[in-house]
């Protein structure tokens, strides 16, 4: 084991199964600790500690941690052996592991262990082949006993001995079984100096329960001045998360989302069940329940427990990971002194712990196990019993609770009732993910036949909107407009007016905050039309969502009539929150000079804020940031969204409409106007669990700033296109990225094209955005382009840009963003044609590329001024305008330094690795081309590929190669394309 004499280092652990994972995560920290405190860096810290004690619950990660030690220690020039204590009961061998250690050092310093054995003959005692059945004893007496002390002193000197070579790591693992005797020579040991010698000694942490011998011998051994103690706690949320993701880089982006959740929630950063847990989701179908290795591991620490201790324990289980006492009283079926006696045993090994008047399970996945371990029919009467004891109010507890029991205890009547009464209370304390589990639950319940009575006045079309909202509220608008949509297909054909309209409207108003192919102005309209004028604050609530909806759909005039007609009715029925939403609505109507729709909104926000109307709230500071947003004006955009983010975050109700919304509007304001610390910041849900679209929504934002970075964005862009269905805005900002990073780029404009044309409208005005990113891809791709393939491109061109005209011909007001993609389409349409070899007018060329960086620099859009820079510089360079092409390219590479991007810098660095030098007097300077190189030429403005070439002139391919380069660096070119419109232009061409 002993790696100081240069053979390479063997597995430190080699009796312990090998980590899955192969990277150390999460415990850089305490790495850097342990190493700091033995001293085995070797950059001259002097160490504080001669031992630690490394202690830690079972699976948390302590022999990656030392496995990690010893290859660090290795590659510092340090010798490491390890021995391990095993779990033996009382049958342990005494001082196993340096029976171990000894026989390591003896394969690798049999002169040391030789001289050492000779000074001091207990040592020989101790060597694995004396130990074994059938090792020789012989030429010692029967009653030869140990002498201790000689042995620990001969052990002492040992390690001394070995570490004059080179410094000594001693590792002794999983102490937590250590014999007496193990624990005694450690006590030496701890206690005398050893310069060239460290010594760690780990142990489980949860198996030190009150009796055990090691809890008294850590406590005294950490008070020695020489040992360290260094406690291994869970890893942190973020590393499980990374952990997960390198153990699973397979699945995908969705599916690893919602695995990292589940094992974030179970394992509790224990890297043993981390790894468990994901080797089970990612096999058998993906199951989330507790693999049965896992579970037979973790059951094994009841069979310590004594027959009362082990009923309690499986009682406490049913009520999940933690049961208060009085509960477990009532629930339990023991008198006080038989509780007590099973909670103290229960407690003592540290399968239970006490935590304020409750107990709770060491760890979640423990009650999981020991609760799958139940008989069904232990299960149904444990929970019958924690069902009548809430409902009798023997013990506290909360609806939800009540639920539970319930429903697992058959009781479904029960059960509805606190379904609807758990949803209800969640919705009020801001729980919308909880309160729509409660409610759709409820709604599950009422459709079971097996029930014995109908509730009195459960309305399930009131249950089912109650139900959908909240879904709506938790981000998951679509999922709130199918279940709606469920109850309305069960509807039969003489269900009542207000039940129907109620759910289409409903459905109208879920499906308007996300992108369908569905007529959501029919549905609206045919809830409207359904009910009278006297229905009351049910038609109070339909007009209001009309209103909403037609305001989207632009019908202005038609919108501020059912605004004010809802307004009307809610005002008249004191309905508050409701008259807020139509004051919003009707403020927020953009058929009224923009300085007075502000205002009205800041009213209307003022007014919502002030009755508590949160949606309403959050939707007039949405609308009052877009109309910052769509005028250029950043910083108040910006402090509109914050505060929606903010108040949304305070309801928590961080993912619901115009909430969700802000932020991501928020991130992207930030990635345009250069503050991508802050954007990285909105967009990094890490710890958190965004619905599927609203983490997709900002995926396109950070996919977007990764890209211009050069990082690797192929997984992520596949997974953004399975959203471009279900939302245009990922659509049109990983598409926008995609055409930039694809070989076919065109393939990929269409496609987003025909999605959002299906989505939207085959006019709809990103069109122009896409079309000008696209034609900018293929110019990029024009100078290895075939010659046979140019004719096909410049059509697709004029394609992309009669498409562009198109669009713009149709919309008739465009706010600087817009105007901007417009001005950009012209200038990429030119400079492709003029890569491409068609005739392009050089002055306009350049006209073109300043218009689109003024438009682009006056927008405030920081990434996109500095591709239309590098752009510019390259074609003044080609105009002979080396100054300006300079200056140009020198503003480019002030933004791309300090974002980071990459291939931008590569750009310019090839761009000014061949300047273009004007002599004094101003003219381009004189191409002296030899007559071979002006032949090379000729086929390099015909699109010939170098082999093509040699082929014709009967050269070698890396002849013609080199004369390419000459010719580019003559001209002053930074690719064949340009090489070509130079010559052209200088007439050096036929």
């Amino acid at each position: 084991m002993a790696s100081g004499n240069g053979t390479a280092a063997p597995a430190i652990m080699d009796p312990v199964v090998t980590p899955t994972s192969r990277v150390l995560v999460g415990r850089d920290a305490e790495l850097a600790e342990l190493c700091s405190l033995l001293g085995v860096r070797a950059s001259g810290q002097r160490r504080t500690t001669s031992a630690v004690l490394l202690g830690g619950d079972a699976g948390v990660g302590k022999t990656r941690l030392l496995t990690e030690l010893r290859d660090l220690a290795f590659t510092e020039g340090w010798q490491v052996v390890a021995g391990h204590c095993l779990d033996f009961g009382d049958s342990a061998l005494p001082y196993l592991p340096f029976t171990e250690i000894l026989g390591r050092l003896a394969t690798d310093h049999p002169d040391a262990v030789a001289e050492v054995s000779a000074a001091h003959p207990a040592l020989a005692r101790l060597q694995p082949g004396r130990r074994v059945l059938g090792g020789e004893l012989t030429g010692e007496p029967a009653s030869g006993a140990l002498d201790r002390t000689e042995l620990f002193e001969a052990l002492h000197a040992l390690l001394t001995a070995v570490s004059r070579t080179a410094p000594l790591l001693v590792v002794v693992e999983d102490a937590h079984w250590a014999d007496r005797s193990t624990r005694d020579v450690l006590s030496f040991l701890f206690s005398r100096p050893l310069e060239r010698v460290a010594l760690v000694v780990s142990y489980r942490a949860d198996d030190l329960h009150r009796r055990h011998p090691l809890r008294r011998q850590v406590a005294e051994w950490a008070r020695l001045r020489d040992v360290g103690r260094v406690q291994l706690g869970p890893l942190p949320e973020r590393a499980v998360r990374d952990l997960v993701a390198e153990l699973a880089p397979e699945l995908p982006e969705d599916r690893l989302r919602a695995v990292t959740a589940d094992v974030v929630a179970r394992a509790e950063g224990n890297a043993f069940f981390v790894e468990e847990l994901v080797g089970a989701a990612t096999s058998c179908g993906g199951t989330t329940d507790l693999p049965v290795d896992l579970a037979d591991v973790l059951l094994v620490r009841l069979d310590r427990l004594d027959d009362t201790a082990r009923h309690v324990v499986r009682a406490a289980s049913a009520a999940g990971r933690r049961v208060g006492h009085d509960m477990l009283r009532a629930t339990a079926g023991l008198d006080d002194a038989a509780l007590d006696a099973g909670l103290r045993g229960a407690v003592d090994l540290n399968v239970l712990v006490a935590d304020r008047g409750a107990y709770a399970f060491r760890h979640a996945l423990l009650a999981e196990a020991v609760y799958d371990d139940l008989l069904p029919g232990e299960r149904v009467r444990l929970h019958a019993a924690y069902a009548a004891a809430l409902s009798a109010g023997s013990a506290p507890g909360t609806a939800a609770e009540l639920a539970r029991h319930a429903r697992a205890a058959m009781d479904l009547d029960t059960a509805l009732q606190a379904s609807v009464r758990a949803g209800r209370e969640a919705a009020l304390v801001g729980g919308p993910d909880e309160a729509a589990q409660h409610l759709q639950q409820a709604l599950e319940l009422l459709a079971d036949p097996s029930r014995r009575a109908d509730p009195d006045g459960l309305d399930v079309s009131k249950l089912a909107v109650e139900a959908g909202d909240a879904l709506n509220a938790a981000g998951h608008p679509a999922r709130a407009a199918a279940l709606v949509g469920e109850q309305l297909d069960r509807l039969g054909p003489d269900a009542p007016a207000a039940v129907r309209a109620r759910l289409l409207s409903a459905r109208a108003s879920y499906l308007y905050v996300v992108d369908t192919e569905e007529d959501i102005l029919a549905l609206s309209q045919q809830a409207v039309d359904l009910l009278p004028e006297d229905a009351g604050g049910l038609r109070a609530r339909v007009l209001a969502a009309h209103a909403r909806i037609l305001a989207g759909c632009e019908r202005y005039d038609e919108a501020r009539a059912a605004g004010l007609e809802a307004l009307a009715l809610a005002e008249r029925l004191d309905l508050q929150a409701l008259a807020s939403e139509a004051t919003t609505t009707v403020a927020g109507l953009k058929n009224a000079p923009v300085d007075r729709v502000r205002a009205a909104l800041a009213d209307a926000v003022a007014q919502a804020e002030a009755v508590g109307a949160l949606n309403a709230e959050l939707r007039g500071r949405f609308l009052l940031a877009r109309s910052f947003q769509d005028a250029g004006e950043w910083d108040e955009a910006v402090t509109w969204l914050r505060s929606a983010v903010d108040r949304a975050r305070a309801g928590r109700v961080p993912w619901a409409p115009y909430g969700f919304e802000a932020r991501w509007q928020w991130s992207w304001i930030e990635m345009v106007r250069g503050d991508w610390e802050t954007a990285g910041r909105l967009t990094d849900t890490t710890g958190e669990l965004p619905p599927p679209l609203s983490a997709a929504m900002l995926g396109s934002i950070a996919v977007a700033m990764a890209h211009a970075r050069g990082e690797d964005v192929a997984r992520p862009l596949r997974e953004l296109r399975r959203s471009w269905p279900l939302e245009g805005a990922v659509a049109i900002g990983s598409a926008g990225v995609e055409i930039l990073a694809s070989a076919e780029p065109l393939v990929v404009h269409d496609a987003a094209v025909a999605v959002l044309s299906r989505l939207w409208h085959p006019l709809f005005s990103a069109r122009v955005r896409l079309a000008a990113t696209t034609i900018g891809a293929l110019a990029d791709r024009a100078d290895s382009l075939e010659a046979g393939r140019r004719e096909e491109v410049l059509a697709a061109v004029g394609r992309l840009l009669a498409d562009g005209h198109r669009v713009l011909e149709h919309q008739d007001d465009w706010g600087p963003e817009g105007r901007a993609w417009a001005t950009r389409l012209e200038a990429e349409a030119m400079r492709a044609r003029w890569l491409l070899g068609a005739d392009v007018d050089q002055e306009t060329l350049v006209a073109s590329w300043r218009a689109a960086v003024s438009a682009y620099d006056g927008l405030g859009h920081v990434l996109e001024t500095a591709r239309c820079r590098v752009v510019l510089a390259t074609v003044l360079r080609a105009a002979g305008d080396t100054a300006g092409s300079r200056e140009s390219a020198d503003l480019a590479r002030a933004t791309a330094q300090r974002l980071g991007l990459a291939p931008m810098l590569e750009q310019l660095r090839a761009l000014g690795s061949t300047p273009a030098r004007t002599p004094p007097g101003g003219s381009e300077p004189a191409a002296d081309l030899t007559p071979r190189e002006r032949e090379i030429l000729v086929l390099v403005a015909q699109g010939r590929s170098n082999g093509e070439i040699g082929k014709q002139l009967f050269i070698s391919t890396k002849t013609v190669s080199v004369h390419v380069s000459n010719i580019l660096a003559k001209l002053g070119a930074a690719g064949r394309t340009e090489a070509a419109a130079i010559a052209r232009r200088r007439g050096l061409l036929p």
